[in-house]
């Protein structure tokens, strides 16, 4: 679980970030309008904790364009205004919550992992075939039976049954996971796609993770009469 912090202070964007991991939620930083924009359209997030006042631009302009390209990642404005007027501004333009500096870290943490537990639109159970990740807590079933595995690997699953029959890219697997810039070991994606694949394998699941040569993976819900061959 990774989500992204807008913010131009970096101590308190740092301090933030601290208290997050401690939670178990990762987290990267962007300090710019632009910086955001090339953040998300590299990586999907959980969720996005926005300051409005940028040094480029404002931050509801990132919320206006972030929502008309379609994103539905849910967004918590963190931001000293704090009148009637930009609260209804910001959950009119798509904001999910809206916290006023300051504020308790422990509040921001709650309303986060509230938004975090139940994604805008879905769930908290997510399923392709036999296959099944509770999201909260995040635990992996194949045909109803707890599958103990690790979480980068329920992470990586997360990603292929969301865009389940298209292929993600190995840079998306790896901003997931390792956060931006992303700097894992030259075959550690391959390293875990493998041990996934097999223990899907091993447990019955009908689903199959194919690679696609240069580019990534794809997750597909396996047939009757499908080789199970990679």
């Amino acid at each position: 679980m990774r989500v992204l912090i807008v913010e131009d202070n970096t101590t308190y964007a740092r301090l933030v970030a601290e208290r997050l991991t401690k939670s178990g939620v990762d987290a990267d930083i962007a300090s710019t309008v632009a910086e955001a924009h090339r953040a998300t359209s590299q990586l999907e997030y959980s969720a996005i904790i926005l300051d409005l006042g940028l040094p480029d631009r404002d931050g509801m302009e990132f919320l206006r364009e972030f929502r008309n390209q379609g994103k539905t990642t849910p967004v918590v404005i963190v931001t000293a205004r704090n009148s009637l007027a930009d609260r209804v501004a910001g959950l009119r333009d798509g904001a999910d919550d809206f916290l006023s500096k300051p504020f308790s870290m422990d509040e921001l943490l709650a309303r986060l992992h509230a938004l975090l537990r139940r994604p805008a639109g879905q769930s908290d159970v997510i399923t392709l075939g036999n296959v099944s990740i509770d999201l909260n807590p995040r635990q992996l079933k194949v045909s109803g039976a707890l599958l103990p595995i690790r979480l980068r690997e329920i992470a990586i699953l997360e990603l292929l049954i969301r865009h389940r029959g298209a292929v993600v890219t190995r840079r998306v697997i790896e901003g997931h996971l390792f956060g931006l810039p992303g700097d894992p070991e030259s075959n550690a994606i391959d390293v875990y796609v493998h041990r996934l694949r097999r223990q899907l394998a091993e447990a019955g699941a009908t689903t199959h993770i194919h690679t696609i040569r240069g580019v990534g993976f794809m997750l597909t819900e396996t047939k009757q009469s499908e080789n199970s061959c990679a």
